[in-house]
Formats: structure tokens, C-alpha cells, sequence
């Protein structure tokens, strides 16, 4: 059998391979020629549902069982955005033999008390934030989005959702100046799926890969789901009336080929975006602090009341918010904590700094009360 007559190869004789539109190319192909090589065909997961996913493949979308890729580490489940190796025929369900390494994965922390780690999708280019302008806006939520976005290996998008409802257009631009503050080097768009406005820019952003639809329940996901594919493929309730907020509506992950190019995965409402190993993230967020704090007199400055520190010095002198120290010392911290709850070495050099700095704070107000007596 010729390498181009494999099952999920580019053939010389079509320009356009059926999983093309779902991301399919050249690395894929070369990462998946040992199972064509075992008759296994290729396949994109669109949707995982107790055990069960639907893979889409170059014969068709097919229902298939993990039962053969359940591993005991819940990093290496079969999700929504992995590329897969699936039987070629027989009964129903086929069988999920084994997925290819990912590109990329969108993490989080569960609420679990294992300290286990969940991936939201895999294989994205695109990290689209959705925040709603029908309420206040919490730039801390954003912060914490955008540091696992950043640690995804995912370029991260921050889509301002329903702008239609904010009275004017100052209130927008002051609204959309807000949240450039707390997400330095991403780019932010006012969109309105009502009106139709920015969904042609954002459309385009789509368009170059695989983009996941993330936020809260209510922001408008599944609408704005809508409006990139054109048509009503996600159910969407109406707003309550108490509050304005929309309904919780997706209960899957769901990945779709966009019409104008582009593939996207729509998510759940996330009410809890823990962070997982996201320390590299978080200091991309923050990219003016970490620039401060490689300034500061002392390498292991805490920025809390050390001489010759950079980043107190930004914030006396206001180029620093009291708002912005607080949300990365706080995500900082978090963040300790789940990389310590799972690694041993973690936990004792916390320990010791926690003693080392609580060894010097009695020794200041020792010398403190020396000086006064």
C-alpha cells in the first residue's frame, strides 16, 4: 500500500482533504502515519459524553468508546479538540485506540479535593474570553482567565459580549479601556451578536485555527456561537428578568467547522476557573509587575515592605494600581498552593520560607521593641 492511499493521508489526486476544515495537515499526518499504517483512520473529537465521543473522519462522523483510553491521570482523558486514531469499520461504538500528542491544552484546576487538573479543550490556537457588558466588570476574573489562556500556549482574545446594551458609545471606549488595563498585549473587542457589530473582526480571528469559546454562564457563548456559524446550531434562552443575565445552556464541550474558516469549540459556563501550574501565565499577565520586580534591590523580594523595592515604589508613585498588586499576589499565591498540594519538594520549600519569613518578622518587632524600651 503507497503512503498516500493510507486513510487520513493527502492524496495527490484531491487539493482538499475531508479533515482539512477541522485543522488536518501536514504534522498531523506525519504524527499519524504509524496507525494509518495499522488501518486506523484519523479523526478530530467533537464532542465527549460519558465515555462516548463523536469523531469527525474522513469517512463521516462516527460514535465511538474511550473504554481503551481511560487512563488513571485525568490530564490524558479524550477530550473535545484532540486528534484521535479510531477503528476503520465495524460495530457500533467503534473504539478510540489512542490520541496524538496535543499542541496545546486549556487547564484548569478542578474543585476536587485531589488536586486534579482539567482539560477544558485541546489542540487551540485561539483563547476567545467572553465577558458581558450587562453588569460590573471583574477585572480579576479576567486576569485569572487570561493567565491560563496564556499558559495554554493558546493566544488569548478578550470578547466583550452584548455591547449593544451599554448606553453609549464613551461608556463602551471607557469600558473597553478598563479591561486593556488588565490584559496588557491582548487584543479586546466590543461585539454585539444582536447587531452583527465585530463579529466580522472577530470572525477573521476565527479563521486562523482552532478558537475556544470560554467565560461564565451568561455571557453569551452560545450566542455569539451562533453568529460565527451562521445559523442557530446552540440553544439560547432568554435573559432573566430579575437581573438581565442570561441562562446556563451549553452542557458540553462542542467543536464546529466555521463557514468562513476556522474551527471553534463552544464551552459550559465555567462558574470556577481555578488556576493549574499557570505560573508562567500569570507572569504574562502581569508583565509590568514581573518588569518591576527584576528591578527590585533584593532577588527574592516579596514586595510587601523590603528597602530598594521596585514595584512599592511604582505604587506610591501611582504608575501601579493597589487593584493590580493584589490580583497577581493573590493569583501568585493560588497558585503556590496547587503546584505545592501536588509536588513534594513544593510543599517543603514553602515551608521553609514560611519559617525564614516568620523568623524575620519576630525578629523586627523584637528589635522594634528594643528601640522603644
Amino acid at each position: 500500500m503507497s503512503f498516500s492511499s493510507l486513510p487520513g493521508s493527502f492524496s495527490s489526486s484531491s487539493s482538499v482533504h475531508p479533515l482539512q476544515p477541522y485543522g488536518w495537515d501536514a504534522e498531523w499526518e506525519a504524527e499519524f502515519a504509524p496507525f494509518a499504517e495499522q488501518g486506523l483512520l484519523p479523526g478530530r473529537v467533537a464532542r465527549v459524553d460519558r465515555g462516548l465521543c463523536d469523531v469527525i473522519t474522513p469517512a463521516g462522523t462516527v460514535r465511538a468508546d474511550t473504554e481503551f483510553v481511560v487512563p488513571r491521570d485525568p490530564m490524558k482523558v479524550v477530550c473535545t479538540g484532540d486528534w484521535v486514531a479510531v477503528d476503520p469499520d465495524g460495530g457500533t461504538p467503534r473504539y478510540v485506540r489512542t490520541y496524538l500528542p496535543r499542541r496545546t491544552a486549556f487547564v484548569r484546576s478542578t474543585s476536587s479535593k485531589r488536586s486534579e487538573g482539567q482539560i477544558l479543550a485541546a489542540n487551540v490556537d485561539h483563547a476567545i474570553i467572553a465577558v458581558p457588558l450587562t453588569g460590573d466588570l471583574d477585572l480579576g476574573r479576567i486576569e485569572r482567565f487570561l493567565a491560563l489562556a496564556w499558559e495554554s500556549g493558546a493566544q488569548p482574545l478578550v470578547v466583550l459580549t452584548k455591547a449593544d446594551l451599554v448606553p453609549d458609545a464613551v461608556t463602551l471606549s471607557y469600558l473597553v479601556q478598563d479591561v486593556e488595563t488588565a490584559a496588557p498585549g491582548v487584543p479586546v473587542l466590543a461585539v454585539s451578536a444582536a447587531t452583527g457589530d465585530g463579529i466580522d473582526v472577530l470572525a477573521a480571528v476565527a479563521a486562523g485555527g482552532t478558537s475556544v469559546l470560554l467565560g461564565q454562564s451568561g455571557a453569551g457563548k452560545s450566542t455569539l456561537a451562533n453568529g460565527l456559524l451562521g445559523e442557530d446550531v446552540m440553544n439560547v434562552q432568554a435573559t432573566r428578568d430579575v437581573d438581565g443575565k442570561g441562562r446556563h445552556t451549553t452542557t458540553t464541550r462542542n467543536l464546529f467547522a466555521l463557514p468562513g474558516g476556522g474551527v471553534l469549540i463552544d464551552t459550559p459556563g465555567l462558574r470556577g476557573v481555578g488556576l493549574w501550574d499557570a505560573q508562567t501565565g500569570v507572569g504574562q499577565v502581569f508583565a509590568e509587575i514581573e518588569e518591576l520586580a527584576s528591578r527590585c534591590r533584593f532577588h527574592d523580594c516579596a514586595h510587601t515592605a523590603e528597602p530598594g523595592c521596585a514595584v512599592l515604589a511604582a505604587l506610591d508613585s501611582g504608575t501601579l494600581s493597589e487593584r493590580r498588586l493584589e490580583s497577581y499576589r493573590k493569583l501568585m499565591r493560588e497558585n503556590q498552593w496547587i503546584v505545592a498540594k501536588t509536588d513534594a519538594r513544593m510543599r517543603a520549600e514553602l515551608r521553609r520560607d514560611w519559617k525564614r519569613k516568620g523568623a524575620e518578622g519576630k525578629a523586627a518587632m523584637e528589635a522594634k521593641r528594643g528601640r522603644w524600651a
